[in-house]
C-alpha cells in the first residue's frame, strides 16, 4: 500500500526539539533519509510557530524547559530561525530527489497571533499551514491542558478547549488544516478521572467540527499516538469533506507512524486521496 504524505513533520527548527544545536532529536536531513527509506513520497516540515508564552507545566523538570522559562514561571518559546529553517529545505531537496519536500508551520494559536506572525514571515507562501490550538488563555495568562487541569474539573478543560476551536475557525483565514483535535486529551488525568469517554462530550466534539467544516477547511488525522476512530467518523457526519495525515513527528523514528492503521481507518469513511501525495484525501 502506497503510503500518503506526512504532512506534520517537525524537525530542528522547531523549538520543541531543542534548537539546531541540540543532539536530543533528529535533523531535517536524518528525516529525509527515513522517508526515502520507507517511501514515504512527500514530507511536509510544519515547525513551531509561536509567539507568546505560557504558564509551565510545574511537573516538566526538563533541561529545555528549565532553559527557557523565566522568572515568573513562563515559558517562552524562542523565534523560528525562517532564513535557516528554508536553507535546510533548500539542502534537502538537493540531496533527496525521490521525496517531494514541502515548506509548513504549525501556527499556535493563529486566532489571536496573526499580527504577530506577518511580521516574521508570509505563511500564506508555504505549502501548508496547520493550526493547532495549544493554549487557553486565563486571566490574562496562556495555559498549556497539564496546568489547565491543576485549575480547573477535568470535564471542563475538555469543554472549554472544543468551545475554543470555533472561535480560533471564526478568528483566523490564515490556516488551512486544524491539527490534534484531541489535543487536550492527551494529558486527560487518567488516575483521578478513569479512561478518557469521548462520548461525554460528544456534543462538544461535533460543534468544533462542525465549524471547521463550514470553514471549508481540513480536519488533521494526527496518528502519533493512539488512533480514534470516533474522529473521522464524527468528523466525516457534521460535514467534514477532507482531511490530512500527520505523525507529529519530533524525530525521524516517529515519521508515518501508524499511517497504514489510518489510511484503514478513514477509508472506511468516504475518504480517498487526491492526485498528488500532499492532497489532502477527500469524500
Amino acid at each position: 500500500m502506497a503510503l500518503p504524505a506526512d504532512t506534520h513533520v517537525h524537525s530542528e527548527y522547531s523549538w520543541d526539539t531543542g534548537g539546531p544545536d541540540s543532539a536530543a532529536a533528529g535533523t531535517m536531513e536524518q528525516t529525509c533519509e527515513r522517508a526515502a527509506r520507507i517511501g514515504l513520497p512527500a514530507v511536509v516540515f510544519t515547525e513551531h510557530l509561536d509567539f507568546v508564552g505560557w504558564e509551565a507545566d510545574p511537573g516538566d523538570e526538563s533541561d529545555l524547559v528549565r532553559r527557557l522559562m523565566d522568572a515568573d514561571g513562563t515559558l517562552v518559546p524562542p523565534p523560528l530561525d525562517v532564513d535557516g529553517y528554508l536553507e535546510a529545505i533548500e539542502c534537502c531537496r538537493h540531496s533527496f530527489p525521490d521525496v517531494q519536500i514541502l515548506t509548513g508551520v504549525e501556527f499556535g494559536q493563529p486566532h489571536l497571533d496573526e499580527e504577530a506572525a506577518s511580521r516574521v514571515l508570509d505563511v500564506s507562501k508555504l505549502d501548508r499551514v496547520n493550526g493547532s490550538l495549544h493554549t487557553l488563555v486565563v486571566d490574562g495568562r496562556r495555559h498549556e491542558p497539564p496546568t489547565l487541569y491543576r485549575m480547573w474539573p477535568a470535564d471542563k478543560v475538555i469543554w472549554e478547549y472544543l468551545a475554543e476551536v470555533p472561535r480560533m475557525v471564526e478568528g483566523s483565514e490564515t490556516f488551512e488544516v486544524l491539527t490534534h483535535i484531541d489535543y487536550a486529551v492527551r494529558y486527560w488525568p487518567r488516575e483521578k478521572n478513569g479512561p478518557f469517554d469521548p462520548k461525554r462530550f460528544e456534543d462538544g466534539f461535533r460543534q468544533a467540527m462542525r465549524a471547521l467544516a463550514g470553514s471549508g477547511r481540513a480536519l488533521e488525522m494526527n496518528v502519533g499516538g493512539q488512533l480514534r476512530p470516533w474522529i473521522p467518523q464524527w468528523w466525516s457526519e457534521e460535514g467534514g469533506r477532507a482531511v490530512s495525515f500527520g505523525s507529529d513527528a519530533h524525530e525521524p523514528r516517529a515519521l508515518a507512524n501508524n499511517f497504514p492503521e489510518a489510511v484503514a481507518m478513514v477509508e472506511h469513511y468516504g475518504f480517498r486521496p487526491g492526485h498528488r501525495p500532499a492532497d489532502f484525501w477527500t469524500r
